[in-house]
């Protein structure tokens, strides 16, 4: 469905929160306007600390007028994000889930 710009680890919390941050801040850097799409495919652990590299990401694409597109992400962390009702902040693309 899209070509991704940045494709999330399995672990989306304290341990890998630096790297993921990184990575999305150099995805951003490379994205003008449009969309930056994230991979969350992956992603079967998510905390505190990797919501708030998505929030932040969120915020900073934003502000530069793109849209960050997290997608396919696993039906866990569709209900951590309802939970948290971060699902009405993030922008969530799980067509191509719900399709597979």
């Amino acid at each position: 469905m899209y070509p991704f710009d940045v494709s999330l680890p399995s672990r989306v919390d304290a341990t890998t929160s630096g790297d993921v941050r990184y990575a999305l801040q150099v995805a951003l850097d490379s994205v003008s306007e449009g969309d930056l799409t994230v991979d969350a495919s992956a992603v079967i652990s998510l905390d505190v600390a990797g919501l708030g590299v998505l929030v932040a990401a969120h915020r900073k694409a934003r502000q530069r007028g793109v849209r960050l597109v997290i997608c396919d992400p696993q039906p866990r962390v569709v209900r951590i994000l309802a939970v948290t009702r971060l699902h009405r902040v993030l922008n969530l693309d799980r067509v191509a889930a719900e399709a597979g």
